[in-house]
Parts: C-alpha cells; sequence; structure tokens
C-alpha cells in the first residue's frame, strides 16, 4: 500500500519521518505531518489532607459533612514563583478569600467545633461514618438553639460521644474527655442537652465490646479475654449488667477472670482505672459476679 495516509516518508522531499509525543516531523526537511496536543497521560492527582497520600485520584474531592460548606470550598494556592507586586496581589487575594468562605457567626462555630470533631475522631480511632454523622449532629443542635450558653467544645465532645452511643461502639466518657478539650462537666451538660431536646437513639452498651481494648491495655493474654466473655454473659443472665456502666462490668469481667488464673496478676485498681470506674464500683461486681 502506498497511499498518502499509511505512507512512511515525508510528502515533500521523501525524508524519514520521527514521532514525538505531539507532532510527527521530517528529518530531513522539517515539514510537521501530523500534530496531536492532546495530552493523553494520566491526570491522577492528591486531594487529601495529607500531602503524602498514597492514594491519588483522578476527580476533584468528595462532598463531606465534616465541612461547613461540604468540601466544595476553593483554595488559591502559593506559588515561589511569583515575585514582586504579583506576589503581594496574590496573597491578598487568599486574605480576603479566607475571610468571605465564612458569612456569619453560625458558619464560625461550624467551622471551629468541625474541626474539634475531626481531630476527636481521629484520636480516637473512629471511622469517617461516625465524623460526618457527628458534624450532621451538631448542625442539628444548631439549629435547635441547643448552643446558647454552652461551650462550642464541650457539644463538639458530646456529638463525638453521642454518635458513638447511637452506634454502640465502645467509647468511655472518662476516654472522650481525655482528649476533649472540655471538661467532663460540660460534656455532660451538652449530652443532656442533645438527648432531651433531640431524643438520641442511644441504648445500653454491651460490656463485651470494652473487653478486647481493656485487655490489650491491661496486658492479658487471650484466656483471659474469652473468659471475660463468658462471664459477661452469664452477667447478662444475672441481671447484673443493667443500670451499671458497661465498662466497668467489663472492667469486673476481666478481673473475675485474671483471679481465677493463677499466672495473671491484676490488681483491682488496674482494672477499676480501665474501666473508668472506682474500686470500689468494681468489687461491687466482683461481689455479684463470685456469688455463690
Amino acid at each position: 500500500m502506498s497511499s498518502a495516509s499509511t505512507r512512511q516518508d515525508c510528502p515533500e522531499c521523501e525524508g524519514r519521518l520521527e514521532r514525538t509525543d505531539q507532532e510527527t516531523i521530517c528529518a530531513r526537511c522539517g515539514l510537521v505531518v501530523a500534530e496531536d496536543r492532546l495530552d493523553r497521560g494520566p491526570e491522577w492527582r492528591t486531594f487529601g489532607d495529607d500531602a503524602d497520600d498514597r492514594n491519588p485520584e483522578r476527580t476533584g474531592a468528595p462532598l463531606t459533612r465534616s465541612r461547613h460548606d461540604r468540601g466544595l470550598t476553593t483554595e488559591i494556592g502559593r506559588s515561589t514563583r511569583l515575585k514582586g507586586c504579583k506576589r503581594r496581589r496574590i496573597a491578598r487575594m487568599r486574605r480576603q478569600h479566607n475571610r468571605a468562605r465564612i458569612a456569619s457567626k453560625a458558619e464560625r462555630n461550624q467551622v471551629y467545633a468541625f474541626t474539634e470533631i475531626r481531630r476527636l475522631v481521629d484520636r480516637l480511632d473512629l471511622p469517617a461514618s461516625i465524623r460526618d454523622r457527628a458534624c450532621v449532629l451538631f448542625e442539628s443542635a444548631q439549629s435547635e438553639d441547643l448552643l446558647r450558653g454552652r461551650s462550642l467544645e464541650g457539644f463538639a465532645a458530646a456529638t463525638v460521644y453521642a454518635t458513638c452511643r447511637a452506634d454502640a461502639l465502645s467509647r468511655t466518657l472518662g476516654e472522650v474527655v481525655g482528649v476533649a478539650r472540655a471538661s467532663e462537666a460540660e460534656l455532660k451538660a451538652a449530652y443532656d442537652a442533645l438527648n432531651r431536646e433531640l431524643g438520641l437513639p442511644t441504648g445500653p452498651i454491651d460490656p463485651a465490646e470494652y473487653l478486647a481494648r481493656f485487655a490489650s491495655r491491661l496486658d492479658l493474654p487471650q484466656r483471659i479475654e474469652r473468659r471475660g466473655r463468658e462471664l459477661v454473659a452469664e452477667a447478662a443472665e444475672m441481671g447484673v449488667v443493667a443500670g451499671r456502666n458497661p465498662g466497668g462490668v467489663a472492667a469486673a469481667c476481666l478481673y473475675t477472670a485474671a483471679t481465677e488464673d493463677d499466672d495473671v496478676e491484676l490488681t483491682q485498681q488496674a482494672a477499676a482505672e480501665v474501666g473508668g470506674v472506682t474500686p470500689v464500683t468494681l468489687r461491687s461486681t466482683y461481689y455479684d459476679l463470685t456469688r455463690e
């Protein structure tokens, strides 16, 4: 075949053709025979908060409820190649843009509270679904005017704790207070307001949900954890669980299992601290479990 569409030499001088990424040129006379300016390479980029994100994406960042603007904000980047007046002008534009992103005091409160919620979720090693639902719960509390006279930090911590309670996740009040910027009194006041005004679907947490984490903290062998689960089931049948702190019941079950094993040493003080209760409370559950 010797048609012009399939020939491999220059149509002008019959020289050899060379192909690059964008052009097909003649090596002898320099004639541009064909041109293709489309970049057919990958478009993968990173849109995560972490600059070291190992999962680049082709599309933009997804919508999220953990941002006051659902993640639709536009950011003016920084370039070291800009100099002089242009660099100062871009800096002023960036400053004005950041101010315009927050149009009201309510949005400013959301920005602060959502940042605190994301920090708490990260410190407590909770899934992203808890983060998003906690932010939605904070929006509901804000729309019901429950924030008046209460701290934003307390409500941020309370929404995370309430969402964990609603999903039956094993996070004690002491664990949330330990990483929060609010006191226990502020968290309880905010949680009571949420539960009273919004009717949270919270139920009792199964003490067995705490056993794995408590056993890991106390450095207990797996056989003690297995025996603790058996004791939790027995406590439920005996009616010991009802009306008691589930973390304290889990700690008491681990302590009871440790006392039955001669090779394991566990003090009441250590078990009570992990469970977030006093040794007196732990002993009360222990006596009920060991009662003949």
